[in-house]
């Protein structure tokens, strides 16, 4: 079973809500995790299509990887 084809909740991220600290070039932002860290993450391609803006400030829910905890994907807005 690939990973497209996999249940959504058994795939290998982990969903965290954050808080948009800083952009950065490229539409990759900075954002603080809610046990404090700051990881950088870039907006998923389904927000992208729509043409959705993330500001700093904003509340944002990131997908992590389990393998690098330091980079995520902003997959919607709060």
């Amino acid at each position: 079973m690939t990973l497209q084809e996999a249940d959504p909740e058994t795939r290998e991220t982990v969903r965290v809500e954050a808080i948009v600290t800083e952009s950065l070039p490229n539409a990759i932002y900075r954002v603080k995790l809610e046990d404090g860290r700051c990881v950088t993450a870039h907006v998923s391609k389904e927000l992208r299509m729509h043409l959705v803006r993330v500001l700093p400030g904003e509340k944002v829910i990131v997908h992590l990887s389990r393998f690098d905890l330091k980079r995520g994907r902003i997959v919607r807005k709060v």
